[in-house]
């Protein structure tokens, strides 16, 4: 079974580059499995049992699993994870011509470490917005294909470079695609409108617009002497949507089970499809009672916030709390901040616990070190928004935010087997 969820993870992130990407790969996967889309513009018919999901902005999803019961006598059980990650997004007029090289002009999106964005294959994804036939459309593209590449300056033209320098986000990261001779000009339109006819056979009029990313074309991969580990892009946090969308498709169990995965976490969550935004609550309400059951649903409810946390470095153990120290391959981690950064509680984290020990799966804890910052996740704002009882957990990690990371090999299927046990649950506490 191991081998069978790092595999499909892998498969998973690959067909993942942009937050879109990552959205269209859960419903197909949610699709096969016999859910159903509800249209938020359309009235919706709902039946006991029955399995549905709603996307937003093609980036954020919520999949319902409708029990056989009235989600008022015993609660609903959550999974919330998000589907961005870090990266460098394209500007609206990108087109650089410098010394004969032609360049993107890119924004840098969410807390990104940089330096790994340097000298890696690149290539380009996301969603553009054309017109054709007089009417507009949206579609998906994925060049798939290297493109792009940053170059590092030689080390004899920055003898500082080992010792640390900062990287200037406007200079220094735009993405070399092509050169040229002369003054010839590229429109990165035109080459989008290529693009769309190459991938999806579409002649379109006009590209209005666009949200692209560009990606590392690496796979993810096993690696480690052992095959200890999983190194690939955006396991932070693809890998929590991916878990929860496993445990959920077992989900057998006669009460409502929900998988939330929004956009936006990266950069706050402050937006219509993201946790600091009305999705979830608003899709909530029109599949529950109103009023008053509503509340006592919700306040019947739990909800495991999924993200990736930060294991013990063996190069940087001074980072961790001596006491709260991840490690890689050793099970899920509880969250735990005093100051709400994390929504866990005791009567949450011990539930959590309960869960662990009935399985047989092994748990931890993380406490950020007192002198230190604590960031935090979509458990907090969502716990917030709902009012529900909540447990903030991930996955050990290293080099988050980084282009590639690195999780453990064993710890996924230690995750998918307390999630499945969870959505399983007869009582919550």
């Amino acid at each position: 079974m191991r081998e069978e969820l790092n595999q499909g993870l892998i498969d998973f992130l690959k067909a993942s580059p942009t937050p879109f990407h990552a959205t269209s790969s859960l419903v197909q996967r949610l699709e096969a499995a016999g859910y159903q889309r509800l249209d938020e513009r359309e009235t919706w018919h709902t039946e006991a049992n029955g399995r549905y999901y709603v996307t937003r902005n093609d980036s954020s999803i919520v999949a319902i699993k409708l029990g056989r019961a009235s989600p008022l006598l015993g609660g609903i059980r959550l999974v919330g994870a998000h589907t961005d990650s870090p990266c460098l997004r394209v500007k609206p007029q990108p087109e650089l011509q410098r010394q004969g090289f032609w360049q993107l002009g890119v924004e840098v999106y969410g807390g990104a470490l940089l330096a790994p964005w340097f000298d890696r294959d690149l290539s380009l994804a996301g969603r553009v917005t054309f017109r054709r036939d007089g009417k507009v459309e949206s579609q998906l593209i994925d060049f798939k294909l290297p493109i792009a590449i940053i170059p590092n300056l030689a080390i004899h033209l920055n003898r500082e470079a080992n010792q640390g320098w900062a990287i200037n986000a406007q200079n220094e990261l735009p993405p070399i695609l092509a050169q040229f001779a002369g003054d010839e000009r590229v429109d990165f339109r035109a080459v989008l409108t290529e693009q769309l006819a190459r991938e999806h056979g579409l002649n379109a009029d006009v590209v209005l617009d666009y949200e692209l990313s560009f990606y590392d074309t690496q796979a993810a991969a096993v690696i480690g002497l052992n095959g200890d580990f999983i190194a690939g892009a955006r396991l932070d946090n693809l890998l929590s949507c991916y878990a929860g969308l496993q445990a959920l498709l077992t989900a057998d169990s006669e009460e409502t089970c929900v998988l939330v995965c929004n956009d936006h976490e990266e950069v706050g969550s402050c937006s219509a499809c993201g946790a600091d935004g009305p999705m979830l609550e608003q899709t909530l309400r029109r599949l529950l009672p109103e009023g008053d059951e509503f509340v006592r649903t919700i306040q019947k409810s739990l909800l495991v916030s999924a993200d990736n946390a930060h294991g013990v470095h063996p190069n940087y153990a001074d980072k961790h709390d001596a006491n709260h120290g991840p490690k890689l391959n050793a099970g899920p981690v509880i969250k735990v901040n005093s100051n709400q950064r994390y929504a866990t509680n005791s009567e949450t984290a011990g539930f959590f616990r309960h869960l662990c020990m009935a399985e047989e799966v092994p748990v931890q804890s993380f406490v950020v070190r007192s002198d230190m910052g604590c960031g935090s996740t979509i458990g907090p704002i969502t716990a917030s928004h709902l009012g529900v009882r909540t447990v903030d957990i991930g996955l050990p990690t290293f080099a988050m935010h980084s282009i590639r990371e690195l999780a453990g090999s064993h710890d996924l299927a230690h995750l998918v087997k307390v999630l499945s046990a969870f959505y399983a649950s007869r009582e919550l506490p």
